[in-house]
């Protein structure tokens, strides 16, 4: 029996895109990247936030994505089961270099749709001659 763990040709070409598999971002802020019309566009469901405790920073390619809800703390609630969470979280995602302008971020309804154009890659490559 043969088992293939990874892409042979591929490898981890997108390996950036997934979260840690230790943590329980992938209970919490499972995502979805596509393309459509020239742009990449990334959805967060972020269920249980409002608008105002997620944050989206950028810097040095890498877009972060962090949501933070403080624990409600009632005494006279005695709990049987209690499964929603509180806390932080983060997750981040390499989108390359470009002006922070060209990133657009709409949130409702538990979803976070972030926007930002596909970009061709600079060819950086430069050649050294040999003395």
């Amino acid at each position: 029996m043969n088992l293939i763990t990874k892409d042979p040709f591929f490898g981890n070409f997108l390996d950036d895109f997934y979260e840690n598999k230790n943590s329980n971002f992938n209970t919490i802020m499972k995502s979805d990247i596509y393309e459509r019309d020239g742009n990449y566009i990334i959805e967060i469901d972020i269920p249980g936030f409002k608008k105002e405790e997620v944050y989206i920073d950028y810097d040095e390619g890498y877009l972060t994505i962090s949501a933070k809800k403080e624990t409600v703390k009632e005494d006279n609630i005695n709990y049987i089961k209690r499964e929603r969470h509180y806390g932080e979280y983060s997750r981040s995602y390499y989108i390359g270099k470009m002006e922070e302008s060209k990133i657009k971020a709409k949130f409702e309804e538990g979803t976070l749709k972030i926007t930002f154009p596909k970009e061709e890659e600079k060819n950086t490559l430069k050649q050294i001659q040999i003395d």
